[in-house]
């Protein structure tokens, strides 16, 4: 799966920062990628098919003693540009032996402005025009669309983030931004500061915007996959009692 951040100055240049984790049968390779030049994203979708297609045979080598998985309740998720690379998946930018019941993205991030999509360019800014027939959850941040400095451009711009994805989804689908919060405000602490130094971060404790994410990520699977819905309509009908302030909260059953 992949997650990166995509900065373009006010040329055509683009600087790509992308953190991309590939899985192989009992290993966890994480490799970081630096160019002035977009790419597409066809690598990163047929990775993340090879490793849903691996699911079958190589998970249960690797899962701890007396955990058993169901592949019949499949979730994908990604961040940035994952994100992106999530919702092309189930898209239909690539095949998969297995099938998905829910597609998560937090921040997705589909290029540097509506003219710059990556390839392949799956936003047409039409309402709900996303041919998914999944339950689909997009978390966003406040902060994404600002610029961190003068050098810098924002991380995840408008028009290509968070906000046109849901307006793009058909329901039932699911929006909540954490409003004070910043595009690489997910990574830990200690990620490498040539990273977070480009996206405007927010000021707040950062493990109060992860926990709320965790916890809306775990409530929107309970429902969809468990049919135990509790949890998610509670923050829907009342989104103060997350750690974070979450501004907007939407969602679109039918």
């Amino acid at each position: 799966m992949a997650a990166s951040v995509e900065i373009m100055n006010p040329s055509t240049e683009v600087l790509e920062t992308a953190v991309t984790s590939v899985f192989q049968p009992g290993k966890l390779a994480v490799e970081f990628h630096i160019s002035i030049l977009a790419k597409g994203d066809t690598e990163d979708i047929a990775a993340a098919a090879e490793v849903t297609d691996w699911l079958n045979m190589g998970l249960l080598s690797v899962l701890p003693k007396g955990v058993e998985s169901n592949l019949s309740k499949l979730a994908l998720a990604g961040h940035s540009r994952g994100g992106r690379t999530a919702f092309s998946l189930v898209l239909g930018h690539n095949k998969t032996n297995l099938k998905f019941s829910a597609l998560i993205a937090v921040d997705p991030v589909a290029g540097s402005d509506k003219s710059s999509q990556i390839s392949p360019k799956i936003l047409t800014y039409e309402p709900s025009s996303f041919d998914i027939a999944m339950p689909v959850l997009v978390i966003g941040t406040g902060l994404g669309e600002e610029k961190k400095n003068i050098l810098f451009p924002p991380c995840a711009p408008k028009d290509v983030n968070h906000r046109e994805f849901y307006h793009e989804c058909k329901p039932p689908c699911y929006y909540f931004v954490t409003k004070d919060y910043g595009h690489l405000d997910m990574l830990d602490d200690d990620a490498p500061k040539f990273m977070t130094c480009m996206c405007k971060d927010g000021n707040n404790c950062k493990d109060k915007m992860r926990r709320t994410v965790a916890g809306i990520v775990v409530a929107f699977l309970k429902a969809v996959l468990n049919e135990e819905d509790g949890d998610l309509r509670v923050i829907l009908k009342d989104p103060k009692l997350a750690a974070t302030t979450l501004d907007p909260v939407e969602n679109r059953l039918a």
